[in-house]
């Protein structure tokens, strides 16, 4: 099972090529203007060695920034249609009242608020008002919109409003390209409703960016399947993913602690990933990303749906320290570091250059450095050091001391004795850790929604049949799924035994069977 891992990052483009467990070539560039030119040299490399294109490439997983840097940058942002089906109970609060001025503005919902939803039991607020959805899609496809978000009240306990109306949307729109609430997010309409636009306004450039891809992997002779990874360290298949921009909003931190997991062998740990610009750190729990379970932002955006829990801190390999401050961070010179930075012939101060100078690293030219007072080198330092305990301390959920893995093209910026921590472990391949994660990983399903009128046996079972289902449809082999994570809570307040449960699968790529 021969398969390439590319992960994409805004500093460097990492890829390594796998057979089974060993690792065959692995290979750094610096992330190139034209993204889809920089993936092609990256399969390039490593696929240059003539034993490693013996035999055909079964699949190539990739791992994008993307999907975040168009939110976080304003830009690529489509134009949605806004569809809240709540009155008369939800008119208080309109759609994206809490977004940044600047993004509101560049998505530019076109908004509607409807009669319907259900309310917390699962009963019907009001009748789905179905001329008033159907005159929103007329208004809609009159203003040249395509993407659309359907929001419904309470619909993660039942979606048929949103079906409901997403049909008629359809019958008047046919090409629209639409986002069920209830397919995404949890209780809680303003954050559910939120990161329905965000994906309605990502879809096109969902598409677009899997066809570069395909072509950039057809253009490097590669006519395997691929796919993109997503928030929970697994991946799905390119056209699923499409379809679901958001859930690849983290999955570059999220590959680097499945690949920490892998290169270890450990399941459970911290794990701090320095990449060019910032570090995350975050918690392995059974081998996979500890998930987030408050809101999370995304470019200024409360959404409330499957996010790793992650600290980002402004810390990299091209952080700029200000030599009369003292100051580390938060600006980096990013991917130009082999332009900027000292040790290559730069004029600004960076990470890379205290730890070349400290004897940590061997990166460029150690005489450019030589000049640097030793004293400073070693104040630089301990600020690094307690910049990552201050975050590890925020992190942890014990007393305890834990091990934690350093993983990351700046992985040398991690102190070997950090408090708290029982054990830094460094290991080989750590500086591609996130493309070996992606190269690693598997395919998930997952269902979170309440089920009432039906024993807890039954709604587990009926959760756990809908989550093996979803993970088929998005490339998994169907006997090789398992459960890894099953959750249920019984809620007090709603009639007919009602329970929130959520069940967690993965499986083995089907492209390998």
């Amino acid at each position: 099972m021969k398969r390439i891992g590319i992960d994409v990052g805004g500093t460097n483009t990492d890829a390594v090529l796998l057979d089974g467990d060993k690792v065959l070539a692995a290979v750094k560039l610096p992330t190139t203007a034209d993204v889809m030119q920089g993936v092609v040299q990256a399969i390039g490399k490593v696929m240059a060695d003539e034993t490693a294109t013996a035999t055909p490439v079964d699949a190539v997983m990739i791992g994008t920034t993307h999907f975040t840097n168009a939110v976080v940058e304003r830009a690529r942002l489509e134009r949605v249609g806004a569809i809240r089906i709540a009155l008369p109970a939800g008119a208080s609060l309109p759609a994206m009242i809490d977004w940044p001025a600047d993004l509101r503005n560049e998505v530019d919902a076109l908004s509607f608020m409807v009669e319907g939803g259900h309310e917390y039991d699962g009963r019907e607020l009001v009748p789905l008002d179905t001329v008033a959805v159907r005159e929103a899609a007329m208004k809609i496809r009159d203003a040249g919109i395509t993407a659309i978000g359907i929001t419904a009240l309470f619909s993660p306990l039942t979606d048929a409003c949103e079906h409901e109306a997403a049909e008629i949307v359809r019958s008047v729109i046919p090409e629209a390209r639409i986002t069920l609430s209830s397919t995404l997010g949890r209780i809680g309409l303003l954050e559910r409703e939120n990161v329905t636009l965000l994906n309605a306004a990502l879809q096109n450039l969902g598409q677009y960016t899997i066809d570069a891809f395909g072509a950039a992997l057809r253009q490097a002779g590669i006519h395997a399947p691929f796919y993109l990874t997503q928030n929970d360290g697994t991946v799905v298949l390119a056209e699923v993913a499409a379809a679901n921009p958001v859930y690849s909003f983290a999955s570059g931190p999220t590959n680097s602690m499945r690949g920490a997991a892998s290169l270890t062998g450990l399941s459970e740990a911290m794990v701090v990933d320095v990449g060019g610009t910032t570090s995350d750190i975050g918690c392995l729990v059974g081998g996979f990303p500890r998930e987030a379970n408050n809101v999370v932002a995304v470019g200024g955006v409360r959404t409330l749906f499957r996010m790793p829990d992650l600290l980002p801190l402004a810390l990299g390999g091209g952080t700029i320290i200000d030599p009369e401050t003292r100051t580390i961070g938060p600006r980096s010179v990013g991917y130009r570091i082999t332009e900027k930075a000292l040790v290559f012939g730069g004029d600004t101060l960076t990470t890379t250059d205290i730890a070349v100078a400290a004897g940590l690293a061997d990166i460029g030219d150690r005489d450019r450095v030589r000049h640097l007072d030793q004293a400073f080198v070693s104040d630089m330092l301990a600020r690094i050091a307690r910049m990552v305990e201050d975050g590890i301390d925020r992190m942890k959920t014990s007393s305890e001391g834990v091990k934690l893995i350093a993983v990351g093209g700046g992985a040398f910026l991690i102190p070997e004795k950090i408090k708290g921590i029982s054990e830094v472990v460094k290991v080989e391949h750590a500086g591609v850790a996130n493309a070996l994660g992606a190269a690693m990983a598997q395919v998930s399903g997952e269902v979170d929604q309440v089920f009432s009128e039906m024993s807890r046996d039954e709604a587990l079972a009926e959760a756990e049949r809908l989550a093996r289902d979803r993970a088929v449809a998005a490339g998994a082999k169907a006997e090789s799924v398992n459960v890894i994570d099953t959750e249920d809570i019984p809620i007090a307040y709603l009639p007919g035994g009602a329970r929130r449960v959520r069940v967690r699968v993965v499986g083995d790529i089907a492209a390998f069977s």
